[in-house]
């Protein structure tokens, strides 16, 4: 899926910092292995979410959906000394080749992984949260904000992904799908959240940036 004109994409990657080997490794062989290929993150969003948990220096970083692993890898790149990024996802296949990528970057002390439901395990993570990254079911984003919005430290950032959805956010209500209406109401319940302020960039599918003020 293109979500920017592949000349102006191009451009912004060669401007965007350089790509790990072992990412560029991870992007080949996702996209001939894995079905769904462009669910990965990519270089340019990899690189803001590194920039943005640079900026944070997290101790603790928490991620739902690891998928293959990219944006676990990036974000994993700003952790604080001593830091820890947990990954959650329940996908039975995945973990195998994301465990040699985080081995590949030399991150298997900063990396954890869970394979199991998101709101089974975000209870028992040590708070608080430094960074969340929000990639799962779109019909759980909200479940997931409850979940980790009094966790998350003032300070901190909870990001969302894909909350622009192709653009199907803005279709009319009678022909929006359940995910896209559960998208929508993410956008909402952040905006509306006293103790969060957000941004939503338009970078690929969408990220809607949200700091913890109270």
């Amino acid at each position: 899926m293109q979500f920017l004109d592949p000349a102006l994409d191009a451009y912004s990657e060669t401007h965007s910092g350089i790509e790990a080997e072992y990412l560029r490794e991870l992007t080949e062989e996702t996209h001939r292995n894995v079905q769904m290929p462009q669910m990965i993150s990519g270089h340019l969003q990899g690189r803001f979410l590194s920039l943005l948990s640079h900026l944070v220096q997290p101790n603790i970083i928490v991620e739902i959906g690891t998928f293959t692993g990219y944006s676990a890898l990036c974000l994993a790149e700003g952790l604080a000394k001593g830091g820890m990024l947990h990954t959650i996802d329940i996908d039975p296949w995945l973990p195998e080749m994301v465990n040699r990528y985080v081995e590949k970057a030399g991150m298997k002390d900063r990396i954890t992984m869970h394979h199991a439901a998101a709101l089974e395990v975000l209870p028992k993570l040590p708070a608080p949260f430094d960074l969340v990254f929000i990639d799962a079911d779109k019909q759980n984003y909200v479940n997931y904000l409850n979940a980790v919005v009094d966790k998350v430290r003032p300070g901190g950032l909870i990001i969302a992904d894909n909350v622009l959805w192709s653009g199907k956010v803005l279709k009319p209500e009678a022909e929006q799908s359940d995910q896209t209406k559960a998208l929508r109401a993410y956008a909402k319940a952040v905006n509306e959240d006293p103790r969060l302020k957000a941004v939503l960039v338009p970078l690929r599918d969408g990220l809607l940036v949200a700091r913890k003020v109270a």
